[in-house]
């Protein structure tokens, strides 16, 4: 479960809803499917910057619904507020926002939602249209919206979405508002039902450092090279500071993951997957007990000597690669069934869910059926916890609902978590880790292109300046420095840039990461360059497959 910060540190507003929205559907969703199957197990990994996001979400609408103050994200206000937007080019943007959603799950399924975003596309096709269109458009395009967005477990349990969704039209203030109570308590519940969860032995919980770095490019741009020889370069040859600044990451994601949910976790899913052999010392030097990355990063691994069913579904070790992992155990490394975990984000969404269940429970039949040491396999099946499911009918309902049922009755597959495969199985010797993340085995999402080294380059000249400017800071700005250089090494902005993905997307995050390097300017008490008022990232040209928010664990042929 992860969202990068939205939040525009100069006004405190949030630029795009995505992290609320998720919150509602798939974050909801999927808690109420673990808590829905007694017998089920699962390991559900958070980013702590999502977490302070989904509590700043609660209080922010905890705070208005009691006292009238502000909503800082513009399409709640929207949603909340009696009066909406009267200039045009607001209206657009909230009538532009109301369309980016699945239309076909999302929907279609409700005939006034569907004839909502028709009028709306017409208008966006024809901007000067948009004087015509009335407040009570809005308010209806709006609330249907978020009903759309809603969680399918919340539409079918949550008497006041029902009503709504029955109404259909001519929404009122009063409705908008009890939506928005109901939206207030999703997010405000999520920690407390996901803390349970954990507290009972149904699932366990772990995390990824603070603000979803990739690690081993902190530590050693240089590493890419390791799976991608030929990869182009930033200028720079080395991020500055890179160690101290995973160290950060590491340290201060597990003071928030242990505020939320009171405990330390035994696991680290290293953000993307990304490892190597200097980041695997350093998981083990906090003491994780296990961490997990891609099937390819162990076919590269091991090379010549082989992969696929033998080599996958096993635990791994690495001899301490750093003086700082002497004396703790070794952590377990896991990897990723790619063709198992794929198949779930790319190809059953179009499938019957009870085929679909039956096609992967039978793949890991033939899986446990060719193993040597059926007591020593683990199958990781390693999924985005976001944006599979909106490709789904009843996002997922069906399938998520069947799979942990099936799995749950099967007598020779049995649930899991990590640290319980840690525990109880014996690891292999890995004798050496080529650096790679879940995404081809490379590191390649995030480097080697001429957009994402710009990046790399405007990080590592806002870094210098950080460097330069902290030791003359008083505590509480350095400390408020700190925080925002580590959104700036957040890996979301990387994967964004590269005219292979949507040009709308590419706008938004060059927009946004450029907005997040001036807030840490400001922060130091510098003019920000002026090469950040100006868009770098190209025009993106792409459609990639699910609108280039998941990836294949493969490069395809």
């Amino acid at each position: 479960m992860h969202q990068p910060s939205y939040l525009d540190p100069g006004t405190g507003d949030y630029l795009l809803p995505w992290t609320y929205l998720h919150g509602i559907k798939d974050y909801a969703d999927m808690a109420a499917h673990l808590e829905a199957n007694p017998a089920a197990r699962a390991v559900v990994n958070f980013s702590p910057v999502l977490l302070e996001q989904l509590e700043d979400y609660s209080r922010q609408i905890a705070g208005f619904l009691e006292s009238g103050e502000r909503l800082r994200d513009p399409l709640l206000r929207a949603l909340a507020m009696p009066t909406l937007p009267v200039n045009n080019p607001e209206r657009r943007q909230l009538v532009e926002q109301c369309q980016r959603i699945n239309r076909q799950r999302l929907a279609d399924p409700f005939p006034a939602f569907r004839h909502l975003l028709e009028i709306a596309e017409t208008v966006s096709a024809h901007p000067a249209s948009m004087r015509y269109l009335s407040d009570a458009f809005l308010v209806d395009l709006i609330t249907w919206y978020h009903l759309g967005w809603m969680g399918e477990t919340v539409r079918r349990s949550e008497p006041r979405v029902q009503r709504l969704i029955d109404k259909g039209d001519g929404f009122t203030l009063h409705d908008r508002r009890e939506l928005l109570g109901v939206i207030g308590e999703l997010l405000a519940g999520l920690p407390h039902r996901y803390r349970h969860l954990a507290e009972t032995g149904r699932v366990e919980l772990s995390m990824t450092p603070y603000a979803h770095p990739i690690l081993p490019l902190l530590q050693d741009l240089q590493s890419a090279r390791e799976s991608w020889p030929a990869s182009p370069m930033p200028v720079v040859d080395q991020y500055p500071g890179g160690e101290e600044r995973a160290r950060w990451h590491l340290a201060r994601g597990l003071e928030i993951f242990e505020h939320t949910f009171g405990h330390r976790p035994h696991g680290c899913w290293p953000s993307e997957g990304a490892v190597s052999q200097a980041t695997l010392a350093l998981l083990q030097s906090y003491g994780f007990r296990w961490t997990a990355s891609g099937g390819a990063v162990l076919d590269n691994s091991l090379g010549a000597e082989g992969g696929g069913n033998g080599q996958w579904h096993r635990a791994y070790t690495l001899a301490p690669q750093h003086p700082e992992a002497e004396g703790h155990a070794a952590t377990r490394c896991f990897f990723r069934d790619d063709g198992l975990s794929d198949a779930i984000g790319f190809e059953f969404s179009d499938w019957h869910g009870d085929d679909a269940v039956a096609n992967l429970v039978s793949r890991m039949e033939a899986i446990a059926a060719g193993c040597e040491a059926p007591e020593q396999t683990v199958i990781s099946v390693i999924m985005d916890g976001e944006n599979a499911w909106e490709h789904y009918p009843a996002n997922g309902f069906h399938f998520l609902n069947g799979l942990y049922q099936r799995l749950a009755e099967h007598p020779g597959l049995i649930l899991t978590t990590f640290a319980e495969a840690a525990d109880e199985t014996e690891p292999r010797d890995l004798q050496r880790l080529v650096a790679g993340s879940w995404v081809y085995g490379t590191l390649s999402t995030w480097i080697g292109e001429v957009d994402k080294d710009r990046a790399w380059e405007l990080l590592a000249e806002a870094k210098q300046a950080f460097d330069q400017r902290a030791g003359e800071l008083d505590e509480a700005t350095r400390i408020r420095a700190e925080a925002q250089l580590a959104i700036c090494e957040s890996s979301d902005w990387f994967w964004w840039f590269g005219d292979y993905n949507p040009a709308e997307v590419i706008r938004d995050f060059d927009h946004l990461y450029r907005v997040q390097l001036a807030a840490l300017y400001h922060t130091l008490g510098q003019e920000p360059p002026e090469h950040l008022s100006h868009a770098f990232a190209r025009q993106g040209r792409g459609q990639p497959e699910r609108g280039g928010v998941m990836r294949h664990g493969r490069a395809e042929p």
